[in-house]
């Protein structure tokens, strides 16, 4: 089957994305591998919400419908499958992605069942089924976990912890064990807290001021780290200033870790595996392909829900001039956007 656009992922940077591919009236279709909408969001911890309020958590053309503080991951859900439905997205799930090709001027995108042709590929398949863990010499005799498959605190009661990683997830998980559980909180230096009134709102301006300046070929502002590593939410800023929340300096063996379960908090890598092979030190081996909401690698602010809308328009506008579209806002046969 043949269409202008595929766009590999129906999560919050594939629906952003087709937004914008569908105002510009190109011919696309979303594959996504999910039993339904939601992208990630669907296998989240039980406590995770977003770090902004649902007025400043927004995808392109439509916004979040409220809720009292911090979203969870159900809401975010509900959001996603309400945004496919209002904008009529054309998702077909579940299909799992096992390979792209380039063949001549066009690509094949294949499942184990079918195959897809386009001239133009979206990958945005985001972080969730990367998850990365660090090497260490040693051994532990106990059942290792990552984030991405951390269940919620049941498993944990009475036991004893360690969780590994110095970042949002790190402090979130730990925080939250640590009503339930003797938790070692292992990090590689100090907590680098950011200031306590700092949220996802603070952050998504910096990462649009960040995107504005290398958009203008301007020196990058700074990223987010500079501010510190972790979002002080409350439950975190609870354990934090009652003393239940401290890190240890990380271990250099697993030998070193006296625990019943080990919990690794150390992020992801772009799950690329399909179109790993047609992309070089981050960026596309060929016209057509483009590459949208893996985290500060394909733009600042691109993995959250906010700030992947610009990133998702400028690749869709690169699909649109590709094919021969007038982009909306922009004379036809201007020079085409960078690549996200």
């Amino acid at each position: 089957m043949q269409h202008e656009a595929i766009v590999i992922g129906a999560g919050q940077a594939g629906l952003a994305t087709a937004y914008y591919l569908a105002r510009a009236g190109v011919d696309h279709l979303l594959l996504d591998d999910q039993p339904g909408p939601g992208g990630a969001w669907r296998h989240v911890w039980p406590s995770l919400t977003l770090f902004s309020t649902a007025g400043f958590s927004n995808l392109p053309g439509w916004p979040m419908p409220p809720h009292e503080g911090f979203p969870p991951a159900s809401h975010v859900v509900d959001y996603l499958g309400a945004y496919e439905q209002r904008y009529r997205l054309p998702v077909e799930r579940p299909v799992t992605v096992t390979r792209v090709e380039r063949v001549g001027e066009q690509y094949l995108v294949h499942s184990a069942q079918r195959s897809w042709q386009a001239a133009q590929v979206v990958a945005a398949t985001g972080t969730w089924r990367a998850p990365f863990v660090p090497t260490l010499p040693g051994s532990f005799s106990g059942r290792q976990w990552h984030s991405a498959n951390y269940p919620g605190v049941e498993p944990f009661r009475g036991t004893r912890v360690a969780v590994v990683g110095g970042a949002n997830s790190g402090a979130q998980i730990a925080a939250e064990l640590t009503e339930v559980a003797q938790v070692t909180w292992y990090t590689r230096h100090p907590p680098r807290w950011m200031p306590d009134d700092v949220d996802g709102r603070v952050l998504f301006q910096r990462n649009r001021e960040r995107a504005l300046a290398i958009g203008r070929g301007e020196p990058d502002p700074g990223a987010d780290s500079e501010l510190g590593d972790i979002v002080v939410l409350p439950p975190v800023r609870r354990a934090r200033d009652s003393g239940a929340l401290r890190a240890t300096p990380m271990v250099t063996s697993l030998d070193e870790v006296e625990a019943d379960h080990l919990i690794w908090c150390t992020g992801y890598r772009p799950a690329l595996r399909p179109v790993r092979h047609l992309v070089k030190d981050g960026q596309p081996l060929h016209p057509g392909l483009h590459l949208v909401g893996y985290g500060d690698w394909a733009g600042p602010g691109s993995a959250t829900i906010t700030g992947v809308g610009p990133h998702a328009k400028r690749a869709a506008h690169a699909v649109a001039e590709a094919l021969g579209y007038p982009v909306p806002g922009r004379p036809t046969g201007q020079a085409q956007m960078p690549k996200s």
